[in-house]
């Protein structure tokens, strides 16, 4: 859980070997480049065509693929390329066309299988169609022009009119129906074509599949192409030198050193100074680097700051359990999670994700023991299930001081790691007042006694220590108290980001009430309709625990992540990174990625 340590290193070489030493330098694959040049220079191509990487991901969807081919010399990317796009775009095209084929099919169902007669054959006149509601069915009765009910059902009279033009819209209920002139029997006709012709597409395109590792391994090699040229453009070159310069971990220094000694470069290595500005670079261990991958999606850290990302996983964690409230419910998110573990684990952001997965669904069933909920059944005191039982979310009191000081905890983690980390300076004790503050803002709503001598205590510090500027003159007084009354304004901030943690109890009770109301429907509906009643049980017991469980995942993922990157953010992280890109070879197989 730390932020690797960079320093700047400066790689100098000669002009004629530039092209060997970037290559060189990004098969080593450690250093984020910086570029060396006022102005970037002339863009560099394009990673990869978009609709090369669209092709690819068209087979990569395709649920059956064919044996790999690793090499063949007279494969052709672009052709290849070509012949499943067009692929796609015939498939998309019949598919649409087959739609509508079987919606006009459809359509046409109450008026059976017609043929419409030549138009020279009825004199001149045209037979018109019409569905009528049945309960307007009677407004037919005041209509001058010859009329024939074909066909009716439950909702609508089917009516065909004979006359030389279309009937004005005044003279029916309602507008013409549009039927076509192609008969039902052509359109089944044309539909089996189509399925024929889909078919065909389908066994081209897993045909092609054969292909995907040839696609991808030259995909990623643009992309290694595309990145080389960019470095071209980060270096600074004259007649005989060049100069390439990167942010390196150091503890990879040794890497470097015997890089440049191969290729007999000069190097200049650089500590990061208080100017600088060095990329993010993370380090977790695999089994809580989950955080991580949640890190990376919201905002990375500044280089200067510090990684929340094991604090996030755990909390994370927590806030989950607390949402979903329901043992049965864990143990089915966690037979999602290890049917997916295989496939998961074929990356390394997958793995990290399965391991999260793993947190938060043994985390909630342990909360969900706790809370004696079991896809909202109770179990009786006297059993085991019920011994294990110490919480209950119908008790408002108790969950909704729970969820206060579960927040609590929380912000005063934040900062508290934001004091350790000011140790050794006065700007140490503002977070310290916060802390102090928290602490007896809730001792104070308990009626502790000396709680609001020490709420005054951390307040003040607040307002001192805020702001540590030196004061030399009035102005730095001045500005240094205005710094003090800025902190002291998030006295409301604190307060609202202390409740926001509610919506752990909130929607922890949410959840509960409606697996006990699904529960409780089945039940009944069980009772009033014998022998029917048993099938509509378990419809109900699935349909609705399946809708509860879906609800409850969502309200956990978005909810509580919510309370880690926005509130926990808030009082810990203040400085905004931006992430360590190695310049490195991407080149490699699919099933390695």
């Amino acid at each position: 859980m730390t932020i690797v340590a960079l320093e700047k290193v400066t790689l100098f070489g000669s002009r004629r070997e530039e092209d060997t030493l970037l290559t060189g330098l990004q098969q080593l694959g450690i250093m984020h480049l910086v570029t060396l040049r006022e102005s970037p220079g002339e863009e560099a191509a394009p990673a990869a065509p978009a609709h090369t990487r669209r092709a690819l991901q068209y087979l990569l969807d395709c649920p059956v693929r064919r044996h790999q081919v690793p090499e063949d010399p007279d494969f052709d990317l672009a052709t290849t390329v070509e012949r499943v796009l067009e692929n796609q775009r015939r498939s998309r095209e019949l598919e649409d066309s087959r739609e509508f084929v079987q919606r006009r099919l459809d359509d046409l169902a109450p008026w059976g299988d017609f043929r419409l007669p030549p138009e020279d054959a009825l004199a001149g006149y045209r037979l018109w169609f019409y569905e009528v509601p049945n309960y307007r069915r009677h407004q037919l009765g005041t209509l001058t022009l010859p009329w024939q009910e074909v066909h009716r059902d439950n909702r609508n009279s089917y009516v065909a009119v004979i006359a030389r033009e279309e009937p004005p819209p005044e003279a029916l209920p309602v507008p013409r129906t549009h039927t076509g002139s192609i008969p039902r029997s052509q359109l089944r006709e044309r539909l089996q074509r189509l399925a024929v012709r889909l078919d065909e597409l389908a066994a081209e395109r897993e045909a092609l599949t054969r292909w995907i590792h040839l696609i991808h391994r030259q995909l990623f090699r643009a992309e290694d192409d595309a990145d080389l040229a960019r470095a071209h453009h980060c270096t600074l070159d004259d007649d005989a030198l060049f100069a390439v310069q990167g942010w390196v971990p150091i503890r990879d220094r040794a890497a470097v050193h015997d890089f440049a000694a191969a290729r007999d470069l000069a190097v200049l290595v650089e500590p990061a100074d208080a100017d600088s500005r060095p990329p993010t670079l993370l380090d977790n261990d695999e089994a809580t680097a989950g955080g991580e991958e949640v890190v990376h999606f919201y905002q990375l850290p500044g280089y200067r700051s510090w990684d929340p990302s094991r604090v996030i996983f755990f909390s994370f964690a927590v806030f989950f359990a607390m949402i979903l409230a329901d043992a049965g419910y864990a143990a089915v998110l966690g037979g999602i999670v290890l049917a997916a573990a295989p496939r998961l684990g074929a990356s390394r952001r997958g793995r990290r994700l399965r391991n999260l997965g793993l947190a938060l669904a043994t985390t909630a069933g342990v909360y969900g023991v706790l809370a004696g909920s079991y896809f909202g059944w109770q179990p009786p005191p006297g059993s085991l299930p019920g011994v294990l039982r110490v919480l209950d979310t119908g008790d408002f009191g108790q969950m909704m001081t729970l969820s206060v000081g579960v927040g609590l905890a929380h912000l005063v983690l934040a900062n508290a790691i934001v004091a350790w980390r000011r140790r050794g300076h006065t700007a140490a004790l503002a977070p310290v007042g916060w802390i102090a503050a928290l602490l007896a803002g809730a001792a104070l709503y308990l009626g502790l006694p000396g709680a609001g001598i020490v709420l005054a205590a951390g307040l003040a510090a607040v307002a001192v220590f805020s702001d540590t500027r030196p004061i030399h003159n009035a102005g730095d007084l001045l500005r240094r108290a205005a710094g003090g009354l800025l902190g002291l304004a998030r006295v409301t901030n604190a307060f609202g980001d202390v409740l926001s943690y509610l919506r752990l109890f909130a929607l922890g009770l949410a959840s509960a009430s409606l697996a006990v109301t699904f529960n409780q429907l089945a039940a009944d509906a069980a009772a009033a309709y014998p022998g029917l009643g048993v099938l509509l049980e378990v419809l109900i017991l699935a349909a609705g625990h399946a809708l509860n469980f879906a609800l409850a995942v969502l309200s956990g993922v978005v909810h509580g992540l919510r309370l880690n990157v926005i509130e926990f953010y808030n009082w810990g992280i203040s400085d905004e990174g931006y992430p360590f890109r190695p310049f490195a070879r991407t080149e490699k197989t699919l099933w390695n990625n």
